[in-house]
């Protein structure tokens, strides 16, 4: 029997001014433990794969076990079937522990992608390096921050390299287009459109051992596509320079210790998304502009989490503080909030045992 477990970070994307480059590591950790029977030569489940659960939206329906349909699995297909490898070894068995909220802007697809990767890696056995299991992840999820910070860990900024023009015109490539139609239906035995080498890229940035992430998550959900349709077309050329000075500092004053509140406040003000999300977020924008280091002890600087709902607090100290009147504010809402203290995490990792 051949067991291993992969363990993949959540994340927070867009860090104050740095909408779909920068993204941060974070403390709550997607796990797959994988076994495989190897003795056995046949396997009664689809693709030879059994999908078992526990964790966020256990029971709701939003988390399919077939493997064919499982993001996940999904995922982890694609990799394999890009080395001839059509399903899983037999008898496979994921069981999936999630405890990361989805839908609220802690990159829980994100992880669900690199998980995905990099369990098609470790099944298959394939000798697959960190930077080309991101272009793998780059295939099916095109916005590298989330993917990124999951993948390698820590506080990231991440680049894509410049497209053809086919790819430019299309956000991301369907699974749909990256395992052959029907998806883990009817085998057609095609072999899937490998990723190219070097979509994308990643430099990880310091970050001070002072700050930590009070994230403050409220109990409803936010489609990552609907906070991209509230967007602009086209923004004016004053609120971009606005991002682009902010975030040419956002780096260095997260890294620095002792962390400079005033700098760190300064750098993580946003006119590019942040605006525009909050009549999909009630209470978005008090929270933001009401709470800054000079109204509360501790605090270095507010954002919203990747597309929201979660708010990301960056602070020294009074976290409880801190996430009570950020709780407080969206109770006038009527919406009810939990709140995790969160550090950067490492990146994802398979860990075997010795």
């Amino acid at each position: 029997m051949e067991s291993f477990t992969i363990r993949t970070p959540c994340s927070s994307a867009n860090i104050g001014p740095g909408f779909d480059v920068i993204g941060l590591a974070l403390s709550i950790y997607l796990e797959l433990e994988v076994t495989i029977d190897r003795t056995k030569t046949s396997s009664q489940e689809p693709l030879n794969c059994r999908i078992t659960y526990e964790g966020q939206g256990e029971g709701s329906g939003e988390v399919p076990l077939d493997p064919s349909a499982n993001l996940i699995t999904r995922v982890a297909l694609y990799v394999l079937r890009c080395h001839d490898q059509r399903a899983f070894p037999v008898e496979t068995h994921v069981h999936i522990k999630n405890p990361i909220p989805l839908g609220r802007g802690l990159g829980s697809s994100g992880a669900a992608v690199v998980a995905g990767v990099m369990l098609g890696k470790e099944v298959g056995g394939l000798d697959l390096s960190l930077d080309r299991l991101f272009d793998f992840c780059l295939m099916i999820e095109r916005h590298p921050d989330n993917v990124g910070a999951a993948l390698f860990g820590g506080f990231v900024g991440t680049y894509l390299k410049p497209l053809t023009p086919e790819d430019v015109a299309r956000v991301e490539i369907p699974l749909s287009e990256v395992l052959p139609a029907p998806a883990g239906g009817v085998d057609t035995g095609e072999r899937p459109p490998e990723p190219p080498h070097g979509i994308g890229h990643h430099i990880k940035f310091p970050w001070s051992k002072e700050i930590k992430a009070v994230a403050i998550i409220p109990q409803f959900q936010v489609a990552t596509a609907k906070a991209r349709e509230v967007l602009p077309t086209h923004y004016p050329r004053q609120d971009v320079t606005f991002n682009l000075q902010r975030i040419a500092l956002l780096p260095v004053a997260l890294g620095q210790s002792p962390p400079d509140p005033d700098l760190i406040y300064l750098a993580m003000q946003d006119k590019l998304h942040q605006q525009y999300r909050q009549t999909l977020i009630p209470g978005l924008q008090d929270i933001v502009e009401s709470m800054s280091p000079s109204t509360q002890d501790g605090l270095l600087g507010v954002c919203l989490s990747g597309a929201g709902p979660t708010i990301l607090a960056l602070a020294t100290s009074n976290f409880e503080q801190i996430a009570d009147r950020i709780i407080s504010r969206f109770k006038q809402e009527g919406i009810e909030c939990q709140w995790l203290l969160l550090e950067p995490a490492e990146g994802t990792k398979a860990i075997r045992p010795a």
